[in-house]
């Protein structure tokens, strides 16, 4: 599996830990998901940009023929 470093200032880092602890979970496991969670939130975001164009799309299409 591949593996990521990250940098984080002080208050950063102990704003992590504090979190992860309040959760129960290792500040890697954390900061792991709240990566995969910002990334499948943008591609849905994204998904229904598209699908929103692709109906305005159609509708103006149609219009046009």
């Amino acid at each position: 599996m591949a593996g990521l470093n990250l940098r984080f200032t002080d208050e950063e880092l102990d704003a992590l830990r504090e979190r992860a602890q309040a959760e129960g979970r290792s500040m890697q496991a954390f900061a792991h998901d709240a990566v995969i969670r910002a990334v499948s939130e943008h591609a849905r975001l994204f998904d229904e940009a598209a699908e929103h164009v692709l109906k305005a799309s159609a509708e103006l299409n149609r219009r046009l023929a």
